[in-house]
């Protein structure tokens, strides 16, 4: 069963990426991308105003190779 997305900020996402060993390597506009080894493509995170889209969100978490649950514990 999947767990409910909750409800974040750009700028949570970011701080949860770092813990989980990411890097914010530049920004480009209103957009972070951050690196990590081991990961084949840099992750792009809009830092527009407001919350993340749910399906934004879930992207982010696939792209990262995390789940959810993993996400939410480095909150």
């Amino acid at each position: 069963m999947r767990r409910e997305l909750p409800v974040l900020k750009p700028k949570q996402v970011v701080a949860a990426l770092e813990k989980a060993g990411f890097e914010v390597r530049r920004q480009t506009g209103s957009h972070v991308i951050m690196y990590k080894s081991g990961i084949r493509y840099p992750i792009s995170i809009p830092l527009h105003p407001g919350d993340l889209p749910k399906g934004t969100l879930r992207a982010i978490i696939r792209e990262a190779g995390l789940t959810v649950e993993e996400l939410l514990s480095l909150l």
